[in-house]
């Protein structure tokens, strides 16, 4: 699959909370949308910006062919991303895309289980969608610091049965994903996760004890997408290798966790 460089308009940007905005992008010059797979990502460019050079890697939360749509959950964490999310609707961005391998699609009926931690659930909406397609019942498990970090609710239920944990309590169960009754009261055959590190690492534990297989999305800071950086290495079976290449996905049995 061959990246591209575009420009897209902004459709629509809304903010999910005080923290993160979901952008709904389209092809400026109307080009129909290539096939993209549940976790790849894409490179934003941050324009009119003295102090940001590098584009931002973000996953693609969702692709909808009807509308010729690409959606983008960002997080507001630095000057870059802040930026990102102030672009109007109407407004330019330029995309490197899509960039990375993606999950692996069961190819059997199963139980399955895809487990995100606050903006790391972004790939997983795309992934139930396209699990659904395939006839598939995918399970959720969304973890966050309170009930307004749960984000998109409501799509995710469209694909399936949604579990939730809140650090405070205010939603579902209290405390953090790995903690939620569903993983003692239910076997799955797979899990898939994405978030932050030490959640996934967790993730990864439960799975190995309990002989299921995994896949994880590295959160690896990807500066420049397509390994001429270095900034992404991680250290697995194969030796050190680019996340943004030969990532982001990878089976934990290739990772030293």
């Amino acid at each position: 699959m061959h990246m591209q460089v575009l420009d897209f308009i902004v459709r629509t940007n809304e903010a999910l909370n005080d923290q993160n905005h979901l952008l709904k992008v389209a092809p400026a010059d109307g080009v129909t949308l290539p096939e993209m797979f549940p976790g790849q990502f894409v490179q934003i460019l941050v324009d009119q910006s003295s102090h940001v050079f590098l584009r931002r890697p973000i996953s693609i939360n969702f692709v909808d062919p009807e509308k010729n749509e690409i959606w983008l959950l960002i997080q507001k964490v630095g000057e870059g991303s802040q930026k990102i999310c102030s672009v109007h609707v109407g407004g330019i961005i330029n995309l490197i895309f899509p960039l990375g391998n993606s999950f692996t699609l069961p190819e059997k009926k199963g139980k399955f289980l895809l487990v995100g931690g606050g903006v790391g659930t972004a790939p997983l909406l795309f992934l139930g969608k396209k699990m659904k397609d395939n006839d598939l019942d995918p399970e959720f498990l969304l973890g966050g610091r309170s009930g307004k970090d749960i984000l998109q609710r409501t799509d995710f239920e469209r694909y399936g049965t949604l579990y939730c944990t809140t650090e405070d309590g205010s939603m579902g169960e209290k405390g953090f994903v790995t903690h939620h009754s569903v993983l003692n009261e239910k076997k799955y055959d797979f899990i898939y996760a994405c978030g932050p590190k030490p959640m996934m690492v967790t993730v990864a534990g439960y799975a190995r004890d309990h002989g299921v297989g995994c896949e994880v999305s590295l959160e690896n800071l990807m500066a420049c997408g397509f390994g001429a950086c270095l900034c992404c290495v991680e250290k697995t079976v194969r030796g050190n290798i680019c996340t943004c290449t030969e990532g982001p996905v990878f089976n934990i049995t290739e990772l030293f966790w």
